[in-house]
């Protein structure tokens, strides 16, 4: 099967290229911006009607975009994340034989939902600051399209190669030049709220699912529990033998974009801002109904329609990231 995968050089997208070409039954090909891709082409500049011409070369039977922008100002975040993704569509339309087409959709796109319960794809979106809103138009766009489309609203996505502003990322570089220099305290924001964490390498398998299924529409990809970020970042600090304390500042952690056009220290919703320190029961759970941090995805359509369920276990993908940043020189 011809694959043509756009965004390969971003976290997800290089877990997916290297899960893509170890496939011998797939034909890859990359097109991007950089001078490693197979095609150059800027999704944010280029008209349909040039990418077109691409596709009917490549003819590719399907189309893999894990392209896009995380942080940056609201310009770019529309340009990358909702315009690329008008251009992609119309391409495909304009093929003599229009491919199928997955895309990487955010659960950022959900924006706040009740505590204590997942959210499911028939959830009415409602996204907060410019990076879900611009996500949100990109899915929007898909669906309807017309095309054979699915998009994979992706949760907090973890594991090694994490960029070094997402949550766990940050913490792994605090904790790295703690060790280094005899510090015995590692600052980090808030983190109180609850996440539903999946590894990039599991992701990377429900996107492969995704292009050799017929499955369509929003299909949610995470691991289906919800975990406390502080419990989380704990299995962290334990993999790296740090013995000091961490120190979480009395702030929210923002959302991508959220300050315009200062970038944001992590990746989409690890909390949201403007809410209240969360209500929660003495055993820990929050109480359903209080606007608490929570992010927790049904994940019964990824199983029954991609046959799909996590394999890397949290604890595992925190350790390969501390291992990936112990070894970086």
């Amino acid at each position: 099967m011809r694959v043509l995968l756009l965004g390969a050089d971003g976290f997800i997208g290089r877990r997916v290229t290297d899960r893509l070409l170890m496939d011998q039954e797939l034909q890859v090909t990359v097109l991007g911006r950089r001078d490693s891709a197979d095609i150059r082409f800027d999704l944010t500049t280029g008209s349909p009607g040039a990418l077109a011409r691409f596709l009917d070369a490549v003819a590719p039977q399907v189309v893999i975009n894990c392209a896009g922008a995380t942080y940056g100002s609201s310009r770019t975040l529309i340009r990358s994340n909702t315009l690329a993704v008008a251009t992609v569509c119309e391409a495909i339309r304009r093929c003599r034989e229009p491919a199928r087409l997955v895309h990487v959709g955010s659960a950022a796109e959900y924006g706040p939902v009740p505590g204590g319960v997942p959210v499911s794809e028939q959830a009415e979106p409602r996204p907060v600051g410019p990076y879900g809103v611009s996500k949100l138009a990109g899915t929007e766009l898909v669906l309807a399209s017309g095309l054979d489309a699915a998009v994979l609203r992706v949760f907090d996505v973890v594991g090694p190669g994490a960029p070094t502003a997402s949550l766990f990322g940050r913490l792994a570089e605090g904790l790295r030049r703690a060790l280094e220099r005899d510090e015995h305290q590692v600052r980090m924001p808030d983190l109180s709220g609850f996440r539903d964490f999946v590894d990039v390498r599991d992701v990377a398998r429900a996107i492969q699912a995704a292009a050799v299924s017929a499955a369509t529409g929003v299909v949610n990809i995470g691991s289906g529990h919800a975990v406390r970020a502080r419990d989380a970042a704990q299995l962290l600090v334990r993999a790296s033998g740090f013995e000091g304390q961490i120190v979480e500042e009395n702030r929210p952690v923002l959302l991508p974009a959220q300050a315009v056009g200062a970038g944001g220290d992590h990746l989409p919703g690890h909390h949201l801002p403007g809410h209240r320190p969360e209500g929660h029961r003495p055993e820990g759970r929050p109480v359903p109904g209080e606007p608490v941090p929570w992010r927790q995805a049904d994940v019964r359509t990824a199983r029954d329609r991609l046959g799909w369920r996590t394999q890397v276990p949290l604890e595992e993908s925190l350790g390969d990231v501390w291992l990936e940043t112990a070894c970086r020189v």
